[in-house]
């Protein structure tokens, strides 16, 4: 052990070296920034794994501004006392003399804003709404020395060490707080030391700039009927049943231009992993058993399901995807297996309990027995508390990122896996492929604390952000006041940090169709699941195609990662599962579906080419019950995105930040007229359930 913390500390010396500005600056370290500590007032218990999760051990953690006590001889825990208020500091991990730092935060976040105004050679401005008192500034992740930040009464300066020059890209965080408030802090990417201000220098691999598309294997395209394999059973209804769709299909869509059209740069692809052979579950009305073309039974967890195709496949499909600047995430089954699998039939103790104490089966207990509770009697819950069953199932997920040029994986069920299991995974990872670009994503429903839990640098990156997606529904479905959507995303912003790659989702294949809901096809509570088997969904009133563009607008401005769940790009209808998984369809759209295509296309481009939506900071400039208008700004340059949820036009009015220029040119991307009142108050006509992006002019 001690030799590897030498050779990673060198390593980070190599990397790194010393500031030629600063010479006090300590090495770079790894490259991906790491997740700060958010602290509460009072003593924290933190593991050095989930900062740096290379590290089992540490020769100290210090502080200049925080206590920090050692909970175990080798740093491998300790505690952090934390001040109550706002703060911003830093802890620093400390092995062969070199140490690599973790911004520490405490108090909540609060309506202060700061952004970045500009740079002027190798200083970044920042502007903040009030006068900060402290703030904290690093460069990859180390804290430059407080003679590189200056602090004025409407701002601060940070100075760019002359290390970056050589680093070609890095990052630069800045970290700020008032007397009584704590700042959005700011992620600003760097090229040889400079600000990215073109998105076009940004790759596949700078992670606040994907778009990630989801698809499922068997139902969006078929490349190879040779692999056709329906059970065909007369207790197996075709909509359960295997339709044809495999990795040579998604090639191919590849290889024509299908995704580049529409902006994307990460695939989600369903799990690959080979799944039974015969039928399993059971509904009753009508009756039906179910075969496992969605991928989540797996049996052999590291074999490819010849349904989809073949290893070789699998291989040309990643190929394909990187000569086409696209990642592609693996979604990973981790909670269960099927009872057919190898493993539980050489290991059947490897599973919770079926049954309860008090004689209950338990199924599907999501909250009560979080952590054991069985999806179904045929896919029995691992128990992975346990070290014999948690290390071999993380190998059998290192096994694809080892054998595959996957760039991370969409991982299933993570609130009902114990948090050892990703510790595992992620410093397995972490140490096996320091040099990959791997990134997760995980599904998570439940609180932003609980969701929360699991985004930490040494388990995994991000969660789809289902508290914002199940608010936004609610205001376009229940007629809420979309007051409660802004708040639900400060509180996004507030636990998961300004530059989250947190997923926002237009839906998913757990999820019914959201046309369908907001064009009034399907009832906000009715069972959806019965509905898809009962009657045919279409869309209802067309109000629908404009409520999904307005949340696909909304998921394209905000912080985090858009996601599109296939055919929501042009409005695929639909009950929930498995109504929600029809065929992919490529063409014979219908003339509303075309143009909502179009506009998804639009978005995304925006998205895309604009560094204040991909990196700036945001605040709210005018809320009302219907009217939600917000801004997002970077190197001194706005984005102001205005959304009208109301069921009529709307005449949307704000106050623009005192340091926007009102003589600077801007435009409107989507249609809508805007002008500037005499007292200055920016004006956009927005029709109902409708949305302006204005950017401004080079």
């Amino acid at each position: 052990m001690k030799r590897f913390v030498f050779l990673l500390a060198a390593a980070a010396l190599a990397c790194g070296c010393r500031s030629r500005v600063f010479p006090d600056l300590p090495a770079a370290g790894n490259a991906q920034p790491v997740v700060p500590a958010l602290l509460q007032a009072g003593e924290n218990r933190l593991l050095l794994t989930d900062y740096f999760p290379q590290w089992e051990q540490a020769d100290s953690v210090t502080s200049a501004a925080l206590e920090v006590v050692p909970a175990a001889d080798d740093w491998s825990e300790f505690v952090v006392t934390a001040p109550e208020g706002p703060f911003v500091a830093t802890f620093e991990a400390w092995t062969g003399g070199r140490s690599l730092s973790v911004a520490a935060l405490g108090g909540p976040r609060s309506e202060a804003w700061a952004f970045s105004e500009g740079c002027d050679g190798r200083k970044v401005f920042v502007k903040t709404s009030q006068k900060p008192r402290k703030a904290v500034a690093l460069w990859q992740n180390c804290r430059l020395p407080d003679k590189a930040v200056t602090l004025s009464d409407d701002g601060l300066t940070v100075r760019i060490p002359a290390d970056a020059r050589a680093a070609g890209r890095s990052w630069l965080r800045i970290f700020a707080a008032a007397d009584d408030a704590r700042f959005n802090d700011l992620l600003i990417p760097l090229a040889d030391g400079r600000p990215v201000t073109d998105a076009a220098q940004l790759t596949r691999h700078d992670k606040q700039a994907q778009v990630l598309y989801s698809l499922m294997i068997d139902r969006f395209e078929n490349g190879d009927p040779s692999n056709d394999a329906p059970l065909r059973r007369p207790d197996v209804l075709p909509q359960v049943d295997y339709q044809g769709g495999d990795l040579r299909g998604i090639v191919q869509r590849i290889e024509a231009g299908f995704f580049d059209s529409l902006g994307v740069t990460t695939l989600w692809i369903s799990p690959v992993t080979q799944n039974p052979r015969d039928a399993w579950g059971l509904n009753k009305e009508p009756f039906t058993r179910f075969s496992g073309y969605h991928g989540y039974w797996p049996i052999h967890t590291t074999r490819v399901d010849d349904r989809f195709g073949t290893s070789d496949d699998l291989h040309a499909l990643l190929a394909v995807a990187h000569a086409h600047g696209m990642n592609v995430i693996l979604d990973y089954v981790a909670n269960h297996l099927h009872i057919h699998s190898p493993v539980l039939q050489a290991h059947p103790d490897w599973v919770t309990p079926l049954y309860l104490p008090d004689g209950r089966k338990n199924l599907e207990l999501w909250d009560d027995e979080r952590l054991t509770t069985w999806f179904d009697e045929h896919i029995p819950t691992l128990d992975l508390e346990r070290p014999e069953v948690c290390g071999p199932m993380t190998d059998s997920a290192l096994y694809w990122v080892a054998e595959y040029d996957l760039d991370g994986f969409r991982h299933d069920a993570c609130k009902h896996i114990p948090e050892n299991y990703w510790r595992m995974l992620t410093r397995k990872m972490k140490q096996r492929f320091p040099d990959r670009d791997l990134w997760q994503i995980g599904e998570t429903y439940g609180s932003p604390e609980l969701i929360g839990s699991y985004v930490r640098s040494g388990m995994i990156d991000a969660q789809f952000d289902f508290n914002v997606y199940h608010t936004a529904l609610d205001v376009f479905t229940r007629g809420r006041s979309v007051r409660h959507l802004a708040a639900v995303a400060e509180q996004s912003l507030a636990a998961y940090g300004a530059h989250h790659t947190m997923g926002n989702i237009t839906g998913n294949h757990d999820k019914a169709r959201l046309i369908s809901l907001a064009g009034g096809a399907l009832s906000p509570d009715e069972d959806h699941k019965a509905a898809g088997w009962t009657r045919e969904v279409g869309v209802g009133d067309s109000i629908g195609y404009r409520k999904l563009a307005l949340i696909q607008a909304l998921n394209c401005t905000l912080p985090g990662v858009p996601c599109i769940y296939q055919g929501d790009e042009y409005g695929e209808p639909g009950a929930n599962d498995p109504d929600n998984r029809r065929m992919m369809r490529f063409d014979g759209y219908s003339p509303r579906e075309q143009a909502q295509r179009e506009l998804t296309r639009a978005l995304v481009g925006l998205r895309r080419t604009s560094m204040p939506l991909l990196y700036g900071d945001m605040t709210t400039l005018a809320l009302t019950d219907e009217v939600w208008i917000f801004a997002r700004a970077y190197m001194g340059e706005f984005v102001i995105v205005a959304l009208n949820t109301g069921d009529r036009p709307q005449q949307a009015e704000c106050i623009l930040p005192a340091c926007f220029d009102e003589n600077r040119k801007l435009k409107a991307n989507f249609g809508a007229a805007f002008g500037f009142r005499p007292d200055g108050r920016l004006c956009v006509e927005l029709p109902a359930a409708g949305f302006e992006i204005l950017t401004e002019t080079k």
